[in-house]
């Protein structure tokens, strides 16, 4: 019997749903964390006495940690056994969890984000590819929808949990309660999970200590270039085109260094799958999406109409609700229907959403809060779920965690960059408008006018005449101040609404799977 007949019969003792749930609880904790502190944001600012853009660090180490990490996750199971690396990936990220809580400073806050993105690096990767390789194919859509169900409902109700924790008790209990939800995945995956033979510990393992530097420098330095260009004034700032130049120069080695090097971090030929490689490039686009949109959307609550974390939080939840139904509805039609289909349908709901958001006002209601959200849940759970299969569905076993790992490392930029870049879309984007808004604020404006005549007779009876129509024309700043802001919210919306729809031709070159019981029909 050959090498690959045995890695594709292998099976595991145990029930492949028993395994679903040890994994999955590992999987949402790490899952959660990449959003549940977007709301305590403000608050983590306040404590550190830092800036808004220098506590968006807090988000970004942590997506960009676990983006180092990820590419390696072959290589290390290979060195400590896949099982053993995931248990160590648990207790690493439970530690890390408890010292974030403890952090009295950013610097410390953020190198501690830095050890959680860490351990937490590896838990997706090798929770994929184990849920692919334990379920016989034809049942992997069912695997992958319970699957995307935790990676894309974590994420969703982090804001809700991390603003209900922050609103009644404090910041650091959304990192503390980590702590025994990690203490238990360990137990759990301990007892029920064991390595295939291709996972198992070996011996001589090689270390690509060249690939690691490239890789390590390329993504800091791209993170540094992201969260501080904007403020450095991007490329007219000389800093910041010799660190990006830097950052482009080791991704260039970073591959060339994959290719020639046969004992490699990452095994680069799962690209020369069709399906894998498109696949990848969608949902590295719904990750920038999802991160993006998660950063963005509490902060124009809390800041533009004055909602709680807790409230922030929990306008998102509807997410979660299209999620839950995207995924039911997945699960029972998956069989019968081309899944290119449901990713189309998945990305157009998620363009339709950003289109909805990119129609947001200040006199709002929370409908109309609501209803975009559960478009975003919608297309989300539609497009994610028979992605995974698609992308993976025609690579062998023995290649899953290596494919897995190459995926999420990409997905984890993806989410990285979409975090960094709301950041500055909204700082320029608001300068644009204030820029062209400025100019209706003049006398020769009737309607500047009679606003500033009637604002300053309102004024008057509390001061002075010249004082009250300083005050009136102030006011008035302000409120184009305010109107420059949102209208940068609304742009940023829309350009996540243009970038699910741009990808959608991507499914063409995509090798649709035939569905299995259409087919025995």
């Amino acid at each position: 019997m050959s090498t690959a007949q045995t890695q594709e019969e292998w099976k595991p003792t145990q029930n492949p749903w028993l395994i679903t749930g040890a994994l999955m609880l590992a999987v949402f904790i790490f899952a959660i964390d990449g959003t549940i502190a977007n709301v305590a944001l403000p608050h983590m600012a306040g404590s550190f006495s830092a800036s808004h853009d220098e506590s968006t660090w807090v988000l970004t180490s942590y997506l960009i940690a676990s983006g180092i990490v990820i590419p390696m996750v072959d290589w290390f199971s290979r060195v400590f056994g896949r099982k053993n690396f995931l248990l160590l990936s648990i207790l690493i990220f439970t530690i890390a969890s408890m010292l974030c809580g403890m952090a009295h400073s950013l610097i410390e806050m953020v190198l501690f984000r830095i050890l959680q993105g860490v351990g937490g690096g590896g838990i997706v990767p090798i929770a994929q590819a184990i849920l692919l390789e334990s379920f016989p194919k034809e049942k992997r859509p069912a695997a992958m929808a319970v699957f995307s169900l935790g990676v894309l409902l974590a994420p969703i109700i982090g804001p809700v949990v991390g603003g209900w924790i922050t609103d009644n008790w404090s910041w650091p209990w959304i990192f503390y309660i980590n702590v025994p939800f990690g203490a238990a995945a360990i137990l759990m995956c301990n007892e029920i999970l064991e390595d295939p033979p291709y996972a198992a510990k070996q011996a001589n393992v090689k270390t690509d200590g060249v690939g690691f530097f490239f890789l390590a420098t390329w993504l800091i330095t791209l993170q540094i270039v992201l969260d501080k260009g904007n403020n450095a004034d991007w490329f007219n700032s000389t800093w910041v085109c010799w660190t990006f130049a830097v950052s482009v120069l080791s991704c260039i080695l970073f591959f060339i260094s994959q290719f020639k090097n046969k004992e490699s971090l990452i095994d680069l030929s799962v690209f020369r799958d069709r399906n894998f490689l498109n696949g990848t490039a969608i949902l590295v686009t719904i990750n920038l999406i999802l991160y993006a949109a998660l950063a963005i959307l509490p902060q124009f609550l809390q800041t533009m109409l004055g909602y709680t974390a807790f409230l922030s939080g929990f306008s998102m939840m509807p997410r979660g609700l299209g999620c839950l139904v995207s995924v039911l509805v997945c699960a029972a039609i998956a069989d019968y229907v081309d899944n290119r289909k449901l990713v189309a349908v998945g990305l157009v709901f998620i363009g339709l959403g950003g289109f909805v958001f990119g129609n947001l006002n200040l006199q709002i209601s929370t409908i109309n809060i609501l209803m975009p959200n559960f478009l975003y849940g919608l297309g989300m759970g539609f497009a994610m779920i028979p992605l995974i299969t698609l992308s993976n569905n025609t690579l062998q076993n023995c290649q899953m965690t290596n494919a897995s790992g190459v995926q999420n490392m990409l997905k984890n930029i993806g989410g990285a960059v979409g975090t960094s870049f709301v950041a500055t879309a909204i700082t320029r984007f608001s300068q644009v408008h204030q820029h062209y808004l400025v100019d209706h604020l003049n006398d020769l404006n009737p309607v500047f006018s009679s606003k500033v005549s009637a604002l300053t007779g309102a004024l008057s009876s509390y001061a002075h005449p010249s004082i009250a129509s300083y005050m009136a024309e102030n006011t008035l700043y302000n409120q184009m101040i305010q109107q420059a802001h949102l209208l940068a919210y609304m742009d940023t919306f829309r350009i996540f609404g243009i970038l699910a729809i741009i990808v959608i031709p991507l499914l063409f070159f995509i090798d649709s799977n035939v569905p299995v019981k259409s087919r025995k029909k």
